[in-house]
């Protein structure tokens, strides 16, 4: 038992025990925030990055196991994707609360979390099996007289509390994304997963308490290709969001001074360097181009080419809606802190560096900053970044 409450602590427990979900956990922003009642993971749509609010007083005089069980259950909510992708058309968000708790905490076990939390078999879910889906206790709840609408859909469940069924974390932010944030943020949920997979097998620890199948679901969901087309229009279409200012707008209730009010004044200013180095094959600009040119029909951007250094007469506005050809202006080097420094002097929302990678890290963007190269770079990469990394498929 614990009169105060040490997230530090409890984090530090679950790399012991947990490999996997310590190493998604260092990828999540904490924040404690006592304008919740319990926690809760969800996306900041300021920086959309995935985060965790907690507020300690939750988890005063809560059991080590039942604490290590919470964690375990947020981070699922990431790993299943129920944070971004998963919410289904038309259902109400306390069924689908609900039902992305059932199937968390089938798998971590009544033993292991607060009590009165829904379970499959326990209060209001007697009948309900373990080890579904989501989206199969949804199916089920459609039968189930507490939810459905005996119609083969749901009740208006408007003002119902989740805490009156077991649901014990907050879930408020989710399905509030706009289909291009919803993008980036399941590339970035897949890019932290894979650095998580990659730490624990290096490491050759376990993953803990992870079942054979669920890290078998969790591999195969790993396997499938990064459209990076998407993700080039998901990046401009978030740092459309940058250059706000703050409005009279009513505070939220629910996160008071942590989601403060924003308005959009304009359109995003992007920063697209493209690596001219003799490194890059004629074949990647190619590549680089073909798809700037897709680009051009959602937003105007710069395009900065460079080496190991910026050729700033050649830099040039690509305007929406036109079409170029590939050019190669440079031939030396690479340096990236070139570009870097080039954008940092200017009033950027986002950058977009095109490369092959071969050069050392860089000094930090002042704007949010994405990498694309070869998939044969993106294996080879000689540094360690936190920025998001895109492999795209190059013909030889």
């Amino acid at each position: 038992m614990e009169n105060n409450f040490d997230l530090k602590l409890h984090l530090h427990r679950l790399l012991q025990d947990e490999p996997f979900f310590a190493a998604i956990s260092r990828r999540v922003n904490k924040q404690e925030s006592r304008a919740l009642p319990t926690a809760g993971v969800l996306v900041d749509k300021e920086t959309l990055q995935f985060q965790m609010l907690y507020n300690p007083d939750f988890f005063k005089g809560m059991e080590d196991n039942k604490i290590k069980g919470v964690l375990i259950h947020e981070f699922y909510h990431l790993v299943l994707k129920h944070v971004t992708s998963r919410k289904p058309d038309g259902i109400p968000n306390i069924v689908w609360n609900i039902a992305a708790d059932l199937a968390i905490n089938s798998i971590i076990g009544v033993d292991n979390l607060p009590s009165g939390c829904c379970i499959p078999g326990g209060p209001k879910f007697e009948s309900y099996p373990h080890g579904l889906t989501a989206e199969a206790y949804l199916e089920m709840m459609k039968e189930d007289e507490q939810f459905g609408d005996g119609k083969g859909g749901f009740k208006d469940m408007e003002g119902e509390s989740g805490s009156d069924f077991g649901n014990f974390d907050d879930h408020g932010e989710w399905g509030k994304l706009s289909e291009d944030e919803r993008q980036m943020v399941e590339e970035r949920a897949k890019d932290i997963m894979e650095k998580a997979v990659k730490e624990v097998n290096a490491s050759g620890r376990s993953w803990g308490s992870v079942s054979s199948q669920m890290k078998k679901d969790i591999m195969e969901s790993l396997k499938t290709r990064v459209d990076w087309r998407k993700v080039l229009r998901a990046f401009i279409g978030a740092s459309q969001r940058a250059d706000k200012s703050n409005t009279m707008r009513k505070i939220n209730r629910r996160f008071p001074y942590i989601h403060a009010g924003r308005k959009v004044n304009r359109v995003a200013n992007i920063a697209i360097s493209i690596d001219q180095s003799g490194s890059v094959s004629d074949q990647e600009l190619n590549a680089f181009f073909n798809e700037l040119n897709k680009l051009s029909d959602l937003a105007t951007f710069t395009v900065i080419p460079f080496d190991t250094r910026v050729a700033e007469s050649k830099v040039y506005v690509w305007k929406k809606g036109e079409k170029r050809k590939w050019e190669r202006v440079m031939c030396g080097g690479t340096c990236f802190n070139a570009p870097t420094d080039y954008v940092n002097a200017g009033n950027w929302d986002g950058h977009i560096i095109l490369t092959d990678l071969m050069a050392p890290k860089p000094k930090p963007s002042r704007c949010r900053r994405m990498w694309m190269a070869s998939k044969r770079n993106v294996d080879s990469i000689p540094f360690k970044t936190n920025e998001r990394v895109i492999a795209i498929d190059v013909k030889d």
